[in-house]
């Protein structure tokens, strides 16, 4: 009796699930997250009621208890040895079983309209798959020192993070790039990025980027020369601030123009210190 009391409350679950499942989305969310407990829920809570699934991967330095509002959530957490963004979106990519994957960051949200047009996009490939691309790239949108930022070097910002499962992989030491089997469409609406919450959280961004940069720079046989630190950080101001309107965005566009600037001038310097070292020449 007791077998068979367990065996219908099995089936029951499983129907229960199928039928929460089958009005979602085939779309696998795949993230990768550190100590992220401030703000994984808001990501989560933005497609935990439209996707009929949600992996997050993680590694042993994760101790805030990121894990457990992911799971409270609705996410699989995947544990693995941390290596490289490439490698552990990867590893989530790897464990989705939905025909369609969806990559977010931690300090990402789907917007409501996005979210529309993503479900129409999938119901109209469902309908024809030959007329489905193999990924989709969407905007996103940066919110920044209590504004979001339509201008310059970070809008609109395109990436490709909607792609068939199988057809895409993440390659690439740092800003990890998705590699497509086929084509790639355009969505319209924006993905919201809520980038770090302070100046000084940017400028410890802006350090490691540079050493990341460094590292693949080397890997590629790229070298850096003294036109590089001199003329390349002006030409991004100029860019950024006003070949693509960046002064609209009010004294947070100028200052992401400045930072851009002293970015590109720190990566290159970096490097010629590393060419240096090597050569013995200064």
């Amino acid at each position: 009796v007791r077998s068979r009391r367990h065996t219908g409350k099995f089936i029951f679950c499983r129907a229960r699930n199928w039928l929460m499942n089958s009005s979602k989305a085939p779309i696998s969310v795949c993230l990768i997250a550190g100590n992220e407990a401030a703000r994984i829920r808001r990501t989560l809570e933005s497609v935990s009621d439209w996707v009929s699934e949600m992996i997050v991967a993680t590694d042993a330095g994760v101790t805030d208890g990121t894990e457990e509002i992911a799971m409270r959530c609705g996410a699989k957490i995947v544990r693995g040895p941390w290596k490289d963004h490439a490698t552990n979106r990867n590893l989530a990519a790897a464990n989705a079983t939905q025909p369609w994957l969806l990559a977010l960051d931690a300090d990402e949200v789907v917007s409501p309209e996005l979210r529309d047009e993503i479900v129409q996009t999938i119901e109209a490939a469902q309908a024809r798959p030959e007329t489905a691309c193999a990924a989709y790239r969407f905007p996103r949108c940066t919110f920044f020192c209590e504004r979001w930022i339509r201008h310059g070097d970070w809008y609109p910002d395109h990436v490709v993070r909607l792609w068939q499962r199988g057809r895409g992989r993440w390659e690439g030491i740092t800003h990890e790039k998705l590699a497509i089997q086929g084509r790639t469409g355009k969505l319209n609406h924006d993905l919201l990025h809520y980038i770090a919450e302070t100046i000084n959280d940017q400028i410890r961004k802006t350090a490691a980027f540079s050493d990341h940069f460094v590292q693949q720079a080397q890997v590629q046989g790229k070298t850096a020369r003294i036109s590089d630190i001199m003329l390349r950080p002006f030409w991004r101001f100029l860019r950024s601030y006003l070949f693509r309107l960046g002064f609209l965005d009010g004294w947070q566009g100028c200052y992401i123009a400045w930072m851009t600037a002293f970015y590109t001038a720190t990566r290159y310097a970096k490097l010629r210190v590393v060419q240096s070292q090597k050569t013995g020449n200064r």
